[in-house]
């Protein structure tokens, strides 16, 4: 008897012929796959903890900490509902809430438990009709701190879909649920650290072209997945697992990329996604990563309504923009050819209708204009005069790597010289190689610099938390804001030499130009300072700052820049002027030299050059 139940262990969910031991699960529970299905992350010491928040997605009250402990219950409950099959099909049962799972175990266990009916998943997929994936990537939205970086969702490809049908196609979507009463500080900061539950959805892809494309003006690049039929369904069924399963979301890490690539880790036994973002997972990298994996392509480019309106107006001379924009107010061109009334028709057509996105016209005013522009232009017989916005050179994967590692030496006529050790987590700067990013468009986050002198002695030189600007160049049918905020810590010229300071800077102003090629930027700047170089407490500047950036070429990139804030504390200025050189050696290297005149207390000019490796 003892014997007997010795064995018990290993055949206690083997009811199918014996097919398998207690062995074969603990071989199981500790898989990539079944990680991956439970979300499960390694510890320090071989733990092993799910990134799902909600206790309803574990079928074991240890599920959470114990991978082994899920897949016994899991594999308990699927042999119960094996022995004892419900004669009314209900969605509900284990099979039908774990469906992945199910189609997994039932191959890696060779059972014959009967395939489940399950009403409402069955009727989801009919919906949905999948035969493929596509991830999408909306560009970066400087104004919101959840998609400074960009974002990435994905579209469900149906069996009968074209490119015309692709905005009737589902999208899923991964996103923070902020509360309704937080501020944009809040948000910020709740994201930085967690403080949001995310979870995924599903909604027809058109309301999210509609957000991306057309209310936030992002060009969205779709990159068609190299997944077969089966392989979607298994994404698509650890999909239907996820329903109402909640993550903590981190705006850097655990965010929609992550939570993207981890959901199709899931569609290929043996994909690894996700181990190389243990710290920080930037959208444009996760793209990366998917291409590593040979998973894309050459992307589609759908351009947004912001970059088609600024194409179209490009075709247009001065006259007729004025006649357009008599045409949104009713006033039809009488006069001119068949084409250029044409295009005043439809470029007053574009322009009221990314008005009526971008500064939130009234329905019930603006649609019947729109109707009227499209009315007065199909009774003009020819075709549109405009050309389409051309592709960029560069699609957002095949940019630099977002992480940077510096060496330099730095120069000064006061202070010790230093070898510089520089160390960027994300994501770019205006003089970085702007090849698949925003053009004008910063976003510095945990910028670290250590300098040491020739005596060994190490410094912090500066520690930027966020260093984000916009410059979005004012255009002849735009009126765009420009800003910046920066906040952290450096150091200044005192009397005894550079003295430490935490800070928070930020400004308003207008940029002109061309971002692509040269624009100037002028920005009213406020900054507060706490234990500055004046050795106060607390110090409040105001003042201006300015600066003119310049794309040589493909390689070189200059720029000037100038600061002047009045500390009205000290009664006195704070100044700072700084020419810049950055040479792009290569996609994933680059080197710049600065030479900076700071004046505060005591005049410093000082001057780096620098190496940089984009990681």
């Amino acid at each position: 008897m003892k014997f007997w139940l010795s064995l018990l262990p290993l055949s206690v969910f083997s009811s199918t012929a014996f097919a398998y031991t207690q062995q074969d699960l603990v071989h199981l529970s500790a898989s990539d796959y079944w990680h991956t299905l439970g979300h499960y992350q390694p510890g320090l010491t071989g733990s092993f903890t799910s990134l799902v928040d909600s206790p309803s997605f574990f079928v074991s009250p240890q599920g959470k900490d114990d991978p082994l402990a899920e897949l016994n219950a899991t594999v308990e409950g699927f042999e119960r509902e094996a022995k004892q099959p419900d004669s009314s099909p209900s969605d509900q049962s284990l099979s039908c809430r774990y469906p992945a799972r199910f189609h997994w175990l039932k191959q890696q266990l060779h059972t014959d438990w009967p395939v489940a009916v399950c009403p409402e998943q069955t009727l989801w997929k009919q919906a949905l009709n999948p035969k493929g994936l596509t991830l999408v990537f909306p560009t970066a939205f400087m104004n919101s701190p959840s998609s400074m970086f960009g974002h990435t969702l994905l579209r469900v490809d149906a069996k009968d879909q074209n490119r015309n049908r692709e905005l009737v196609a589902f999208a899923i979507n991964f996103a923070a649920t902020p509360e309704s009463n937080d501020n944009a500080f809040l948000y910020a900061a709740k994201g930085l650290f967690g403080n949001y539950p995310g979870t995924f959805s599903v909604m027809p892809y058109y309301r999210k072209v509609r957000e991306y494309n057309d209310l936030e003006s992002r060009d969205i690049w779709e990159y068609a997945l190299n997944l077969d039929e089966e392989e979607v369904q298994q994404v698509l069924r650890h999909l239907w697992e996820m329903n109402g399963v909640e993550f903590d979301y981190y705006f850097i890490d655990e965010n929609c990329s992550y939570q993207l690539l981890a959901l199709l880790e899931a569609g290929r036994e043996g994909l690894d996604l996700t181990s190389g973002f243990d710290y920080q997972a930037i959208p444009s990298d996760t793209v990366k990563v998917l291409r590593e994996n040979g998973l894309i392509e050459i992307p589609e480019y759908r351009a947004s309504f912001g970059t088609r309106l600024m194409h179209y107006a490009e075709q247009l001379d001065d006259q007729q923009l004025l006649a357009a924009r008599a045409a949104m107010t009713g006033q039809y061109p009488t006069e001119g050819s068949l084409s250029e009334r044409a295009a005043i028709l439809e470029m007053a057509y574009e322009w009221l209708n990314f008005e009526f996105y971008d500064q939130a016209l009234a329905r019930k005013d603006t649609a019947p204009q729109l109707q009227k522009l499209l009315i007065a232009r199909s009774k003009l017989d020819t075709s549109s005069p405009f050309s389409e916005p051309v592709r960029p050179a560069m699609s957002p994967d095949e940019g630099h790597n977002s992480s940077r590692l510096g060496l330099g030496y730095r120069y000064s006529n006061h202070d010790a010289d230093q070898a510089l050790l520089e160390w960027r987590v994300a994501y770019h700067d205006l003089l970085d190689n702007a090849g698949g990013y925003i053009p004008g468009a910063q976003i510095s986050f945990f910028d670290l610099q250590l300098g040491v002198d020739q005596n060994g002695d190490v410094d912090l030189n500066q520690l930027y938390l966020l260093d984000a600007m916009s410059l979005a160049p004012d255009y002849r049918v735009f009126d765009s804001l420009s800003w910046n905020i920066r906040a952290g810590y450096d150091r200044q010229p005192d009397t005894t030499g550079l003295t430490g300071r935490y800070f928070m800077q930020g400004g308003y102003g207008k940029s002109w130009g061309d971002a692509n090629r040269l624009h100037a930027y002028a920005l009213m700047s406020s900054e507060l300072n706490y234990f500055d170089a004046q050795g106060e407490n607390l110090s409040l500047g105001l003042g201006m700052e300015s600066g003119l950036v310049w794309q040589a070429d493909e390689e070189h990139k200059l720029a000037l820049s100038a600061q002047g804030l009045y500390q009205w504390d000290a009664m006195r200025w704070r100044t700072e002027s700084q020419a810049s050189w950055h040479w792009a050696l290569s996609q994933q290297l680059g080197l710049r030299t600065e030479v900076t005149y700071q004046q505060w207390q005591r005049d410093e000019l000082s001057s780096t050059l620098r190496f940089f490796v984009y990681l």
